[in-house]
């Protein structure tokens, strides 16, 4: 199996969370962007501060490589209007996608006016500009009942408001890799997350994200119906190797 057109090359530490400098973020951002033109990796995903960057520095190599961006990361809590602002930067900066964090905190106080809201106006803004959009409901923080509720949620409301062309760059997305659980459990994509996601996604692609580590893990969550994989270890996926890496 080609995994690698499945993947999304991931490095999403701020120079602060990473303790280096803007420019060596950059330059690791570059080292992705050039891993993922040499093995046909279909994506990086990156922060908003690096995409024009790096969308150039594909471009110039005459690459296809997608280059992929976070907004409202990592907690969701961004206003819709902060939310908005930051897609349109993004975009005119020339990301081809762009990963919302959904505003899971409003879904776990019961405002599902304000999260039904913001995945409609961001969606809208993403489709008008022909890019995909991906809604990260951050699974380590809710129940098996409440990922599955979310998720169904998701899937009638893009049915309810976009057209069924428009269906498949609609994704569900697992984790952001930065929420923090207790004792250890996971805080990326599990085998029994990914199943409730896709079994309540309807028409929409679901995208898992963090903690797919094994090329085994990797080929299993591909078969079972992932359309990506976000991750920190694509080479190392790619060339048969496990990771020990966090995402």
């Amino acid at each position: 199996m080609n995994i690698a057109q499945y993947l999304d090359s991931t490095y999403l530490k701020t120079p602060e969370q990473s303790g280096i400098s803007h420019e060596e973020t950059l330059q690791k951002d570059k080292e992705l962007a050039q891993e993922a033109i040499d093995n046909g990796i279909f994506a990086v995903m990156i922060r908003p501060d690096y995409v024009s960057e790096i969308k150039k520095y594909i471009q110039e190599r005459n690459s296809n490589v997608v280059v992929g961006t976070v907004i409202g990361f990592h907690e969701g809590t961004y206003s819709i209007e902060e939310k908005l602002a930051e897609a349109l930067k993004a975009i005119e900066d020339g990301a081809d996608e762009l990963d919302f964090v959904i505003n899971y905190t409003a879904y776990l106080q019961g405002n599902l006016e304000l999260v039904k809201e913001e995945f409609v106006k961001c969606t809208q803004l993403s489709l008008e500009h022909h890019k995909i959009a991906k809604w990260i409901i951050e699974i380590a923080a809710l129940t098996d009942v409440q990922i599955a509720d979310l998720t169904k949620k998701i899937s009638t409301w893009a049915e309810e408001n976009f057209s069924e062309n428009e269906l498949s760059k609609i994704f569900v997305k697992s984790s952001t890799g930065f929420y923090q659980t207790a004792e250890g459990k996971p805080n990326g994509a599990t085998f029994e997350g990914i199943t409730i996601m896709l079994s309540n996604a309807g028409k929409l692609p679901v995208k898992a994200a963090g903690g797919v580590r094994t090329p085994e893990d990797a080929e299993k969550m591909i078969k079972m119906g992932v359309k990506r994989i976000g991750t920190s270890s694509a080479l190392g996926l790619i060339k048969n190797e496990s990771s020990s890496e966090g995402y």
